[in-house]
């Protein structure tokens, strides 16, 4: 009897482990391929920062944050730069209330992430409600 109530017991704990959501925290790649971000764990929310660029350089010196409306930190780099900020865990496999900045613009938007595969990740940015918005699949670099 002992031995079926443990074995149940290691069944039941192996069956949550399994069970739980996936993460995105590593390292991704756009639909372009043009640059690659790493989302981490900052404090209890995700973070995401940009760590290559396709074309880091512009007129042989580094890309700038040029378009931000602030103009404090149009001078400092794109590659390092933290854009995506304090998503929480929402519903498995998705990740809500963030922000999304697109240094491209200087704009920042609402945003969440969701895991739509093992190695694919929804990643939408929209003003006000998020059925309108534009989004994007990026995929998982191994």
């Amino acid at each position: 009897m002992r031995k079926l109530l443990v074995l149940t017991l290691f069944l039941c704990l192996s069956t949550l482990g399994w069970a739980q959501k996936k993460s995105p925290i590593g390292t991704w790649t756009n639909e372009e391929k043009e640059a690659r971000f790493e989302i981490y764990q900052c404090g209890d929310k995700l973070c995401g920062k940009i760590i290559w660029l396709k074309e880091p350089d512009r007129d042989g010196k580094p890309k700038v944050d040029q378009f931000n409306p602030d103009p404090k930190l149009q001078k400092r780099p794109v590659m390092g730069l933290v854009f995506l900020k304090n998503f929480a865990p929402d519903e498995p496999n998705k990740w809500d209330d963030g922000t999304i900045y697109d240094p491209k613009t200087g704009k920042t938007y609402s945003s969440y992430m969701k895991l739509v595969g093992n190695d694919k990740l929804e990643v939408k940015g929209y003003i006000g409600i998020s059925l309108i918005g534009r989004s994007q699949i990026w995929t998982r670099v191994k």
